[in-house]
């Protein structure tokens, strides 16, 4: 069971990174095309209307669509100053000390995220210029949030099972 587990929490993780490199990529060739745009307003072009507004609902889904990725390769930055000095048992309690933290923190920001989705779709707010939805934003990063919070705490049990010496 842990298997299967671990290869559909992997793929998930690995589905939202690759959607959120390619939402990454689209939003720098509309940064390029739209810079492009400024420079050719003499020849008719302009920008893209709320290019600003689309990196930043853009970057924002990426990021959260990379952290379920980050967190199920380790890859979330850590301090190994003294890890050469503990044995392998103190190493892996403290990679669950931190797989514990980890899935705390992406729980609270996935509840917290839910929250501000359900306020933004009550208040029918919308973008300056483009106007669109807010909750749009808040809806990909929802999404991303809780796939983070799915992989942390299946972390929690893959740092468990390797503490308890069945996955050494």
């Amino acid at each position: 069971m842990y298997k299967l587990v671990e290869q559909c929490v992997g793929t998930l993780a690995r589905i939202l990174a690759g959607l959120g490199g390619l939402v990454l990529v689209a939003v720098v060739l509309m940064t390029c095309i739209s810079i492009l745009g400024r420079n050719l307003i003499w020849a008719g072009l302009g920008p893209i209307q709320g290019d600003f507004e689309l990196v930043e609902i853009g970057v924002a889904t990426a990021v959260f669509a990379f952290l379920p990725w980050c967190q199920f390769s380790r890859g979330h930055a850590r301090v190994d100053l003294f890890a050469n000095r503990f044995g392998p048992r103190l190493n892996r309690v403290i990679d669950l000390v931190a797989d514990i933290a980890m899935a705390a923190a992406a729980l609270l920001i996935a509840q917290r995220l839910w929250v501000g989705l359900g306020e933004k779709i009550s208040y029918s707010e919308t973008t300056f210029i483009l106007e669109a939805p807010v909750w749009w934003g808040y809806a990909t990063g929802f999404t991303g949030a809780l796939a983070f919070a799915i992989v942390a705490v299946f972390c929690i049990w893959r740092s468990a099972r390797t503490l308890g010496g069945w996955d050494v």
